[in-house]
C-alpha cells in the first residue's frame, strides 16, 4: 500500500533542489579555487605543463641534433688526423721532397 502525502512530496522535491543548489555551489567553488590557483602560480613564475613539455620536446630535438653533429665533426676529423700523421711522419724522415720543390738537402 503506498499512500501518497503531500509532506513526503515537498520534502523530496526540496531535496533535489537543494542538491542541484549545491552542485551550482560546487562548480562556482572549483572554478574560484582554479583562478586563485593559477593566478598564484602565475606570480611565481611557474610554467604550465604544456609549456614545460613543449620545452621537453624542444630540447629532446636539440640533444638529437647536437648527437649527429658531433658525429659528422668526428667524421671529418678522422681523415685530417690520419693525413696529418702522414705528413709529418714522411716530412720527418726527409724522403720527400719539401714545399718549394727542392729535395730537401
Amino acid at each position: 500500500m503506498q499512500s501518497n502525502n503531500p509532506f513526503f512530496d515537498d520534502m523530496a522535491r526540496m531535496a533535489s533542489g537543494a542538491m542541484s543548489g549545491f552542485a551550482g555551489l560546487r562548480q562556482e567553488i572549483d572554478q574560484l579555487v582554479r583562478q586563485r590557483v593559477e593566478r598564484m602560480l602565475a606570480e611565481m613564475g611557474a610554467v604550465t605543463r604544456d609549456e614545460a613539455d613543449a620545452l621537453r620536446a624542444l630540447a629532446a630535438g636539440q640533444a638529437e641534433r647536437i648527437a649527429a653533429l658531433e658525429a659528422r665533426v668526428a667524421a671529418l676529423e678522422t681523415p685530417v688526423a690520419d693525413t696529418t700523421g702522414d705528413a709529418t711522419a714522411t716530412d720527418a724522415s726527409g724522403d720527400q721532397p719539401g714545399a718549394d720543390g727542392s729535395s730537401g738537402s
